[in-house]
Parts: structure tokens; sequence; C-alpha cells
């Protein structure tokens, strides 16, 4: 997954001299907060200046987390007073004096929120998380103070209207239509009393979702699972173990300890042979926020669903999701609803399949009719080994970390874009695991810097995600600074680093990300790379996932850690079998978390706060999706795309978008699989082109027609299902 930025369109300031203590009354900031930044922030801070590193990126070894705090809000102060003299300038209102402008502002908040950004998600210290606290109103008084600035939204609208006969050419009439549109959903066109209103909603969400991000980082991390019986372990290699030990070690403890993941499943279930443990594991991964302690995220989520449908209504929408969804390639929450039932009766058919098929094991505990939540990845295991015969430990000795890196992900961008690599060991980090690369073109020229930060830790959110410490932009003459994140296991000293081939194909999905905003050739940053609707921006990452199994890419990175040698072809034929097995379980377990977060996030204004647990289970019978051995892949306590990472409403764009991703790997099959040709039209017209045209039309024109269900259905092994 990709984990969104805080509103991207103004966070410009025009440099580091402008009146810092003329900070905008707009923002909710008193003049001694104010006063108080200034005299903090000088040239000795970090972030005064552009960085002199390769691409600008950011000089982590100087930051100090005391940094942060002056930088952002100084960088809030220089915006302002930036926006304002766009706002009140007294010539007329044109492309360049107004929406250029706007685009060339905001350059040291820029830089201070992606750095911060960066680190309260990958990094976070008890400092920090007081900054993050003190922030999160801040920034969200900051877009307010802009968003609805009436006076600026006078000249993009006369610019607006104008649009037609100003001779611009096609990028720059799109950014002024976007920024229109931005303007409009934020509320420009509410009434004065309407806006306070608006600002008020505004700060409170912003609010709520940093306290639930606090809350539930702070849960999962209280939800590992503990012992010091080595047999209630029983079935973990001796990696595992170790990584185990190391865990209890590092928290002061004694035994062993298995840190939950943000999913309701865990993969430490696949391999725990004692059923108690595994019941264990899953009651703290499914109950981690809602033990009614500290850490409980339910009367947080309860308000901010609530609030939301306030949002909407004020702004004149039935619900959230139709206000949310008008600028998404979905349009409605009708359409994205529709999109999701459709695939429910093949997905839930495929998983009462499956069941059959563990309900048949000789183990299977006698008398239970279907399987525990609890035991399902357990059972599975043992289904996936009788059907393709291979478990996840005879794979893993050939997917070392470092070989799939540069052997695979890095061999596929080569074959596919003539990209190269080159480890920078110069560049400072925000952590010692981190590694960075400069990549470059086919002829040698420098495109992008590129961070990954791959190794779980307690102070790092679940899950993986992409994101830029410096976008690309011709206008302001930047190159991409790109970096992923993810949650692997972090082997014992001295041990590989070995991936199930889920992990694997996380790393190409991330990378399709970071490809994404690497191959960004735009002039406006507001336009650029990933900066798409959140029903497309998933299609660059997902369609990169097919290159983790492309036969040419497999035989070249799946080698035996030790050895060298190729993984076995029978081997690897049963992982390509294997690709389809237990998707009825993993598409249910998705489809229910989509749904579940359009039925939160179409609650009318006016609806009560809601008992989340009753809530959840009334929307999954809705749904059809109430299946007692799958529960949704993330419970609404524990759903952070929807409640802090920007995807409410959208977390159905995963879907989506795979449609898209599915269709569009079946052209490059259609039309000669993996080669530089196919690659460099796939990068021109889609890849590179960020949102500087309307997608639904971008992705007709590389394919040659609309995208199909079809792929989709077959390449998650529904075909026959919905047949």
């Amino acid at each position: 997954m990709m984990h969104p930025r805080i509103d991207s369109r103004f966070k410009r300031v025009l440099g580091p001299g402008i009146g810092l203590l003329l900070f905008v009354a707009a923002a909710g900031i008193c003049a001694a907060q104010t006063k108080s930044a200034a005299s903090k922030f000088g040239p000795g801070n970090p972030f005064y200046a552009a960085s002199a590193l390769p691409f600008q990126t950011t000089p982590f070894e100087k930051i100090k987390d005391s940094d942060y705090q002056p930088a952002i809000d100084a960088g809030m102060a220089q915006q302002l007073v930036e926006v304002e003299a766009i706002a009140n300038n007294p010539a007329p209102p044109t492309f360049e004096n107004t929406l250029v402008a706007l685009e060339r502002s905001g350059r040291l908040y820029d830089r201070a929120w992606n750095a911060f950004n960066c680190v309260t998600q990958a990094n976070l210290d008890p400092e920090l998380e007081k900054v993050q606290a003190y922030e999160a109103p801040r920034t969200a008084a900051q877009t307010d103070a802009i968003d609805l600035n009436s006076k600026l939204f006078a000249r993009i609208k006369a610019i607006y209207d104008q649009r037609a006969s100003l001779g611009l050419d096609a990028e720059s009439l799109r950014l002024v239509e976007y920024q229109y549109q931005q303007f409009v959903k934020a509320g420009a066109n509410l009434s004065n009393s309407d806006k306070e209103k608006l600002k008020k909603l505004d700060e409170e969400e912003s609010t709520l979702e940093n306290t639930f991000m606090t809350k539930l980082l702070d849960a999962t991390t209280a939800g590992a699972y503990s012992t010091t019986n080595p047999s209630a372990l029983a079935g973990l290699s001796t990696g595992q173990m170790a990584a185990a030990a190391e865990e209890a070690k590092a928290h002061k403890q004694r035994g062993w300890l298995l840190p939950l993941q943000n999913t309701t499943q865990q993969p430490d279930l696949t391999f725990l042979k004692d059923r108690a443990t595994r019941k264990k594991i899953f009651e703290h991964s499914w109950n981690r926020a809602e033990r009614g302690d500290a850490n409980d995220t339910r009367t947080t989520i309860a308000r901010l669903a609530q609030l939301r449908a306030e949002k909407a209504a004020l702004l004149g929408y039935p619900n959230y999701a139709a206000w949310n969804l008008t600028d998404q390639m979905a349009k409605t929450p009708e359409a994205a609803i529709h999109f999701l039932d459709a695939l429910v009766p093949a997905t839930t058919a495929k998983a009462a399949r499956e069941t059959k098929e563990i309900q048949a094991l000789d183990d299977f505990p006698t008398g239970e009719s279907t399987p525990d939540p609890a035991d399902w990845e357990f059972y599975a295991e043992q289904v996936r080994k009788a059907k393709y015969d291979y478990d996840q430990s005879q794979v893993k000795p050939y997917f070392e970390l470092n070989n799939v890196l540069e052997k695979g992900v890095f061999y596929a961008a080569h074959e596919l874009y003539g990209l190269t690599f080159k480890e920078r060991r110069d560049i400072p980090v925000w952590q010692p695991d981190v590694r960075v690369f400069e990549v470059f073109e086919a002829d040698g020229t420098p495109l992008a810097l590129w961070y990954c930060d791959y190794f779980k830790r307690d102070n790092k959110n679940g899950g993986a995600w992409e994101d830029s410490l410096v976008g690309q932009s011709k206008l302001l003459g930047t190159l991409p600074v790109v970096y992923n994140v993810a949650n692997f296991e972090k082997p014992a000293a001295g041990q590989p680093a070995l991936l199930s081939f889920d992990d694997v194909t996380t790393m190409f999905h991330e990378f399709g990300h970071a490809l994404h905003a690497m191959f960004a050739n735009t002039k406006y940053p507001s336009l650029s790379g990933t900066a798409v609707p959140r029903d497309f921006v998933e299609f660059p990452s997902q369609f990169n996932e097919h290159w983790a199994s492309y036969p040419a890419v497999f035989a070249h990175y799946a080698r035996h850690y030790k050895t060298g040698e190729p993984m076995p072809a029978d081997l690897a034929a049963k992982i390509v079998k294997a690709k389809t097995f237990n998707q009825g379980y993993e598409f249910t377990e998705i489809l229910a978390a989509s749904e579940l977060d359009l039925e939160w996030h179409t609650l009318p204004a006016g609806a009560p706060l809601q008992d989340p647990d009753a809530f959840e289970q009334e929307a999954l019978k809705r749904t059809h999706l109430s299946v007692s051995y799958v529960p949704p892949r993330y419970r609404s306590s524990y759903f952070l795309h929807i409640w802090q990472e920007g995807y409410q409403a959208g977390y159905y764009a995963y879907t989506w978008s795979e449609m898209l991703d599915d269709d569009a790997f079946q052209w490059f099959e259609d039309h000669g699989g993996m080669t530089r040709a196919n690659g460099e039209r796939f990068r021109r017209i889609v890849l590179s082109r960020g949102n500087t045209e309307d997608l639904e039309k971008m992705y007709d024109a590389w394919l040659g027609g609309e995208p199909s269900i079809e792929p989709m259905l077959k390449d998650r092994g529904l075909k026959e299902a919905a047949e």
C-alpha cells in the first residue's frame, strides 16, 4: 500500500526569509506561539535552505528531533504570507501570477513536512510523537486557511471561467481545472459562517486521526504475543525463533516475542502447531484496539465517522463517500459499491469450496462445521502442501532479500525501462537499516534517488508504503527522491533475510509506486507522479507485481541463498500454480474491508454515534460478507487505511486498480510480454503523465479500449466460479 501525504497542493512557501511573525490569524495560531517558532528557526536549522546533497535530498545526519517543529511552523508562516500576496495581488488574475505562483510556493514547508512525514511513519519516537500531536490541528487549519481564502478562490475562478480563451497548453489547462475542482471540493463556495464550521470540523478530524494512529501503534505494540515456553512456538523455523528471541531481548523480556502485523491474520499462524497459541495470537490481533484501555480506538472512530458525515452535509453531499469520490475514477459511491457487490458471490463461493478442502484434512477437529479463523492459515498451508507439495519453508531459502531486490526488482526495471542502480553509502538515512540507490536512465542520465527501509520496528507503522522526500517538477527544477518502506521480519544477527513469496510481491508492488514517482515528467508539482486519484494510484504498483512471477524475472532472482542454485523447476511451477490458491478466502477478506469502509462513509449526517462492533456486524450482513471463517482484512477498530491514511471511502480502490492492472498485464502478454518497446510505451503514455490528463481517457488511449473485469477474475482464479 501507499501512504498518502497531507494535502500536497499547498505545502509550498517562497523561501526562508519571509515574515515569520506575520502568521495569518486564520491558521489559528497565537502570536506567542509564532514568535516562539521564529526564535527557534534560523540558519542553524537544517531545513533553512535547500539541501546541498545530491537531488536536494534530506540531510538526515544533521537533523535533530527538535528541528522539525520550528521548521514546519516557519514553513506554515511563510506559506500563508505567500498565499496572501497572491490573493491580494492588485494585478488582474493570470495563470502565471496565480496558479503558477501557487505551484512555486511552499518550498520550506515541503522540505520540513516531507522529512517529518517520513520519520514519524517509519521511525517514531516520543518526542516526535508530541510534535505530531501538536501539528495535527495546525496542518488542518493551514490547509483550510488556503482552501477557504475567498480572494484566492475568486482569482482561480476568474481564470477557470476564461480558460478556453487563454491559449494554455494541455497540462496547464489541466492544472486550472484541477485546482478549481479541488477548491470547490474543499468548500470554497461556502458562506463565511459555513467556512468557520468546516474549519472546526477539519481541525477535530485531524486531531482524531492523529489520536487514532497513536492509540493503534501503542495497541499493536502491546498486542505482541510473549512466551517463555518454546513448545508453544512449535512449528516456527530456527530463523523465526531467533528473530522472536531478538524481539524479546529488544523489549527487555525473557523468552520469545511475536509482534503483530497490521492485518487481522498474522503470518506466524501459518506455521504454529499449538492451537492454543494460535487462538491467543488471533485474539490479540482481533481485539488489539478493543480492550477498554487507553489504546481502545472505538470512541475515536465512532466520532470520526460522525463528523465526516457532518462535513459532507455542510459541503452539500448526502454522505462522505459521495463527496470524497467526486474526483475519483468511480465518481460515486454507488458505482464503487456496484463494482464490489458484483464480485461477492463468486468470491464467497470459492471461499466456501476452500473450507471443504480444509475440512477434508485428517487432523481437522472433529465436530467443527467450519474452520475457526485462528486456524485457517495453519490448515490452508496443509492444503497447499497437499495440493502443490510445497510449504513456505521450502521456498524461503530461494528468496533472500538482497537477491530479490537486485536480481528481481531492479532486473525487471532494467529489462522494461533500461534502468540501472548504484548503491550510495554517502547519503544520510533516518535509520541504520535504510539503504539508498541512485537510479540512472539507459543512457546514464541520473533519474532519481531511491531509499528502502524494509525491516519491522515497533516504532514503525504497520504495512508497506511509498512516498517522496522530493517530488519531480520541471517548474521547480527538481528530480524525484523516493522511498519504499515495509515490515519484513528482521533476521537475527548474521542470518540472511529470507522472504515469503508474499513479501517478494510486496517489494515489487511498492517499487511499482516508486517507478510511478520516478518516471514523473511533468511541469507542475500538483500534477506530478503519484498525485492521482486513489482508484488509479494502485494501478502502477499492482501492475508491477506481475513481474515477480514472470518466468524470465523469476528465474533470474529465485536462487538459493547458500548455493546460488536456481529454484527447481517443479517447485517454481508449484508457486505459480498456487497463485490462485486460497484466493476465495483472501479476496473475501479484502471485499469485506472494502464494503465496511463504504458502509462507514455512507452514513448520513445526523446519524447517531455508532457502536463500532454492532455496526460492523450489521454492515457485513448487509453486504453478504458476514462469513464466520473469514474475518475482514482489517477490523474497524484497527483499519488504519480509512481512519488515518487517507483511504476513507477509498479502500475499494485497491480492487478497482486491480481490474486496471490485470487488464494492463493482459495487454503486455498479448503484445509480446516483457520488451523494452512495451515498457517504454507504458512509461510514456501512463507512468510519466501523473494527473496531467483525464485518467479514464489516458488508460483507454494506452489500452485501446475500456478496461474489462475478466482478466481480474482469471488472475484471482474466480473465472470458473463467476460463470
